[in-house]
Formats: C-alpha cells, structure tokens, sequence
C-alpha cells in the first residue's frame, strides 16, 4: 500500500505540474489536484485513476476550445477557466471520500457505484456549462423558464441539457468497461440519470439560493463579490450571502451519488 501511495502521488504530481503548466490549474489548484490525485490514484488504482483523468481531461480540453466564446461572460462567472484549490476540492473531494471508503470496504460495489457517480455529474455540469454557450438562443431560468442571458446561474438549454446528458455518459461507459458488472445497462441508466440529475440540482441551487449580485456600475448580475471584473464593488441581490459558486459545484458532487446509491437501493 506504501508504494501504492506513492506511485499515485507522483502520478498526481506530474499530472498537476502539466495542467498548472498549460493553465488550465493555478498553483493552489496543482496542490489541490495533488491532494485529490493522491488519493484516488493511491488508494483506488488505475480504473479509478482513468475515470478522474476522463473528467479532468475532458472538462480542461472543453473549457481552452471555446473559451472564445466565454470570452465575454467572464464578468458572470465568479471565477476563470484556471481551477483553484477550492474548485478542485468541490468538484474531486467527494469521489476522494468514495475512494477513501473503498479502501475500508474494498469487497463492496458501493464506493465504486458513489464514486462514479459523482464523477459523472460533475463531468455533466462542466459538459454543460463549456457548450451551453453554443446554444443559438439565449437559456432560461430552471425555476420559471424565461429566458436570461447566457452564464446565468441555474440557466438550462437544449444544447446545455444534451452536454449534460454526453459528460454524464461518458463516464458511465468507461466505468462499464473498466468495471464489467452483470447488468451493464442498468449501470448506465443508473450512472447517466444520476449524473443529469446531479447537474440539474447544481442548476436549481443556481437558480435559487446561490449567493447572485448586481454591479451597480455595469447594471449586470453577477457571480463575483466583492469587486466585479470592473472594479466596482457589487451587492447581493439573491441567494444565501455564503453559498457560492464552489459550494454549488460540491452539491452537484454529492447529489450525483446520492441518486445513483437511492436507484440502485430501490432496485435490489
């Protein structure tokens, strides 16, 4: 186990170094996705290690392709596209646990099923959010459905919705592959809802108790407090003041499992 550990912390060194090189992390994110790294390639091993690597390469490669076109809803988000220790412990820290749980009970299917799971919604709301740009029409609001501006937090579209749908398979096919199980397709059923339905309630807490403010400068809702990307200080106009954007994201993390855990309770 030692030695376990320690391939995958240099697995998740040289990992972290090449991503913190590209800019897809920033050096806080690099620590982060060490500690992260560690874990899930120290103590589950190679297929656990391919399920994260399918997330964090997947997810990077979306977010430089069409950066362009975020390019001018930068000032929505609360952050950038370089990840930092917060976001990567929102979107790894639970399938960490999952892993971490794995190691206690290596002879039950559960800490697998979690941990997939979980990886499948987080890759779903990242796929979402990456080509929910695309969408020609500007997104509506989950609770009430009128349209908003594109980056709106709790926004949903059909191209959005079939990212969603995309990330969360993705994952769920190679865990199939890595994981052969008697009903493959039930596992996929279970993994792809599970991780759309984690994404959807990362669109609900968005849409209704995210910390959202307004700039008084530019007139436009925002993620970003205290200061907008223009400089002016903005003001919380709904939500919970200490729910940002990186609590929302762990969520989605949790309620991707949490589903998945329930469907699979009901059919057995």
């Amino acid at each position: 186990m030692t030695y376990q550990l320690l391939f995958g912390f240099l697995l998740a060194v040289i990992v972290a170094s090449m991503a913190w090189y590209f800019n897809s992390l920033s050096k806080s994110g690099a620590l982060g996705a060490v500690l992260i790294g560690t874990v899930i390639f120290g103590l589950g091993g190679w297929k656990w290690a391919i399920i994260l690597l399918t997330f964090f390469i997947s997810s990077s490669m979306l977010s430089r392709m069409f950066s362009n076109r975020k390019t001018g809803l930068s000032e929505k988000f609360e952050k950038g596209s370089q990840r930092d220790m917060s976001q990567v412990l929102a979107n790894g820290g639970i399938a960490a646990i999952f892993t971490i749980m794995h190691f206690f009970f290596p002879s039950e299917s559960w800490p697998w099923t979690g941990f997939i799971a979980s990886m499948a919604a987080v890759n779903a709301d990242t796929w979402a959010t990456e080509l929910g740009v695309l969408n020609p029409g500007p997104p509506r609001l989950m609770t009430n459905f009128k349209k908003v501006e594109k980056g709106t937090s709790g926004a949903i579209s059909l191209v959005g919705t079939l990212a969603s749908f995309l990330g969360a398979s993705l994952v769920a096919i190679i865990a199939i592959f890595l994981m052969p199980v008697d009903d493959p397709i039930l596992l996929y059923c279970i993994i792809s809802i599970s991780g759309i339905l984690g994404s959807g309630f990362d669109s609900l807490l968005g849409s209704t108790i995210q910390a959202i403010y307004r700039c008084p400068a530019c007139n436009k809702e925002t993620e970003r407090h205290p200061l907008h990307s223009c400089g002016t200080e903005t003001t919380l106009i709904r939500g919970l003041k200490w729910l940002n954007n990186d609590l929302v994201n762990a969520g989605c993390a949790f309620a991707g499992p949490f589903f998945a855990l329930l469907f699979l309770w009901i059919v057995r």
